[in-house]
């Protein structure tokens, strides 16, 4: 599984986050949630819809299926100066990122993520 390297600038996203676990996936409802409101935010920018994970440091060293991590839903906007009420804000920092693609459930991505972080970073990097 080789990623593809995107060079990304910096993005300033809108959207709704959740703390969930891989056991305790929330994915469906949060993204139910912010489709319900995305017509909310004014200042959207292209059709794109960003699905993003973020992860303790050390989260797949010893990969635990009911440890928790932000998952958020988001558009990209033009600015963050009118952000619907229950909504929050994201600065994504532009650079290189690996893009790996994966398909099937998000409880079964542990192996997936293990190869991400515990092989190709450390033989990468």
């Amino acid at each position: 599984m080789e990623p593809r390297i995107e060079t990304l600038t910096a993005k300033k996203l809108v959207g709704k986050r959740r703390i969930m676990s891989f056991s305790n996936n929330q994915t469906v409802d949060l993204w139910k949630s912010f489709m319900q409101r995305r017509k909310e935010i004014q200042n959207s920018m292209g059709t794109e819809l960003y699905s993003m994970q973020i992860y303790s440091p050390g989260f797949f060293d010893d990969f635990n299926p009911n440890t928790k991590f932000e998952k958020w839903a988001t558009v990209e906007v033009t600015d963050f100066h009118s952000v619907p009420h229950e909504m929050e804000t994201y600065s994504l920092k532009g650079g290189l990122y690996a893009v790996f693609l994966y398909k099937g459930a998000s409880s079964a991505a542990g192996d997936t993520f293990q190869y991400i972080f515990g092989s190709w970073i450390q033989t990468t990097f």
